[in-house]
């Protein structure tokens, strides 16, 4: 049996997971770095992710009940993400790699989100929505790739959601902050809508939504028109992925896939298309060792892993530049 022990440390959480090669999660555990004001610092995030690693990685051995001679392989989160996070990441996966004596696997983060919906719902082919404070991004399997039908111009959903909460005097994380005063908003307040062919912007929904909170008394009502907008952008561009790409799955992944209003309003378009429509299970929708064990697993089992020296970072690492060769068989299945 092969054991892949997974790193992930692309942003402020530090994550192990370890899976085994049939799909089974055997541990999951991290430690997620908070602010305490502002956004996210990546040198703060790197110096958390150092002190955490070395109780991260003996927590998620104890929950797996196996030992470090049971690990196969060490697999790590290469990119995107923030430079600082990623370095400490791929130090920790080295130095385990060469420890253990087992090769090494560079994951990509994105890819790693789409297959743990994969693997956790029973998905093989869909359209995946992946939203989450640094990506969000529409994406389907076209030949040997994941081909992006849609992605923000300027920041990420989760990033505006965020944002926005810290301007509010909210706190991090705003998401699930802004939901739950969304969920008691009436009135809808006119924010930007910026949508270009089946690309959107939220800097512009930020910065109007930002000047409005002196002026708005009721807070929740900017909530709910916050929500509404971004994912009514969300959503038009996404139908738009559908109608094209013809999928009969619709994926949502990734932080923001926890928020039930968004839930609502894809799965109501996925119904339209007759499409099924899920969702990664609440605790692989943030950033997790799970997905980055799983999809280097995957990766291991079709010849990929690298050196100690080929393992340099790649903050920018775009996830329709990797070849994915396991998902010409999972076609051939469906």
């Amino acid at each position: 049996m092969l054991y892949s022990l997974g790193i992930e440390g692309t942003a402020h959480t530090f994550g192990v997971g370890i899976v085994d090669e049939k799909g089974n999660i055997l541990a999951n555990v991290k430690d997620t770095y908070i602010p305490a004001k502002g956004g996210i610092h990546p040198r703060e995030a790197a110096q958390h992710h150092a002190n955490v690693a070395n109780k991260v990685l003996s927590s998620a051995i104890s929950e797996s009940g196996l030992s470090w001679e049971d690990i196969s392989i060490v697999s790590f989160s290469r990119g995107p993400g923030l430079g600082p996070c990623l370095r400490v990441t791929a130090t920790a996966a080295r130095v385990l790699s060469l420890k253990l004596n087992v090769p090494l696997v560079d994951v990509n983060h994105a890819v790693a989100h789409i297959e743990i919906g994969k693997l956790t719902i029973g998905f093989k082919d869909p359209l995946t929505v992946y939203v989450s404070g640094g990506n969000t991004i529409i994406a389907a399997l076209t030949g040997d790739r994941y081909r992006v039908f849609g992605e923000t111009l300027d920041i990420p959903l989760g990033n505006l959601l965020d944002t926005f909460a810290r301007a509010a005097g909210l706190g991090h994380p705003g998401g699930p902050k802004i939901e739950k005063l969304a969920r008691q908003g009436k009135r809808y307040i006119h924010l930007p809508y910026t949508v270009k062919g089946t690309d959107l912007a939220f800097s512009g929904l930020l910065t109007a939504a930002v000047k409005k909170i002196k002026k708005i008394k009721n807070l929740e009502d900017l909530a709910f028109s916050l929500q509404e907008t971004a994912f009514s952008m969300l959503v038009e561009v996404t139908e738009r992925a559908l109608a094209h790409t013809e999928k009969h799955e619709v994926l949502l992944t990734g932080g923001v896939a926890a928020n039930k209003r968004l839930q609502e309003m894809l799965n109501d378009i996925a119904a339209e298309h007759d499409a099924k429509f899920g969702v990664v299970p609440l605790k692989y929708a943030g950033d997790n060792g799970a997905m980055i064990a799983w999809t280097g697993l995957l990766n291991y089992q079709y010849g990929r892993k690298i050196t100690i020296e080929e393992s340099n970072v790649i903050p920018k690492w775009r996830m329709d530049e990797v070849i994915i060769p396991w998902a010409r068989e999972q076609l051939v299945r469906v």
